[in-house]
């Protein structure tokens, strides 16, 4: 870690990526709440050099995917991915990861991380708004220890397939579902790219300690 990021071993520095994607401040304090250094942040080194990213994502797919870009933070992401630096991403910032994103018979490329197209939810109501309980992965460590709480969701769209397949000696990824209308992905976890398409901040005591069990991750990595 470079001295401009320098911090207590136990407050590992989290860079919440700011590139215009909306009041992300409840997601700073839930990140502090949970024990990280949290900042709120656009500069370059810091994201690059931060223990952690966190990615929100608020509003259409298109709208997250050209801000991303105009920022170049599409690019700081990939960097940190390519060096086994951690992210995590939520609501349409889990969504950006994948190929593509299908709203209102508007295509947009995503970020490509993983395979698969985000479409919308086949359920009779839109959007899924409110609590919700998941199916949490085995060995996850997003969900230990709150494998039965419920997380709150807000979102039309989502990824209901999953494609990537995966080669010894790489580790499956761990997935998460919710069922509304159909399955749904709630959360991935795979290497040092995380996602989650409910609202850890929004989630009460069950999200800050979700981002508890992603900072523990981080705290690790430094020893």
């Amino acid at each position: 870690m470079t001295d401009a990021t320098a911090t207590p071993s136990d407050r590992p520095v989290v860079a919440v990526l700011d590139y215009g994607s909306g009041n992300v401040h409840s997601a700073v304090k839930a990140l502090i709440a949970a024990g990280a250094d949290a900042r709120l942040t656009s500069d370059r080194g810091l994201v690059r050099d931060a223990d952690g990213l966190f990615v929100p994502g608020v509003g259409a797919f298109r709208a997250v995917a050209e801000a991303l870009r105009a920022s170049r933070g599409d690019e700081l992401i990939e960097r940190r991915l390519a060096g086994g630096r951690a992210v995590l991403g939520v609501c349409v910032g889990m969504q950006i990861f994948f190929e593509r994103g299908v709203e209102r018979s508007v295509d947009t490329e995503g970020l490509g991380e993983w395979p698969g197209v985000v479409t919308e939810l086949d359920a009779p109501v839109l959007p899924h708004m409110g609590w919700n309980t998941v199916r949490a992965g085995e060995g996850s460590r997003l969900f230990r220890g709150i494998e039965d709480e419920r997380f709150y969701f807000v979102h039309s769209f989502g990824a209901q397939k999953w494609l990537l397949e995966v080669q010894p000696p790489f580790p499956e990824p761990v997935l998460t579902w919710c069922d509304y209308g159909a399955p749904f992905l709630a959360a991935v976890e795979n290497g040092p790219l995380s996602a989650t398409q409910f609202h850890p901040e929004k989630s009460g005591d069950a999200g800050i300690r979700l981002l508890t069990n992603w900072i523990d991750g981080l705290r690790a990595a430094t020893l």
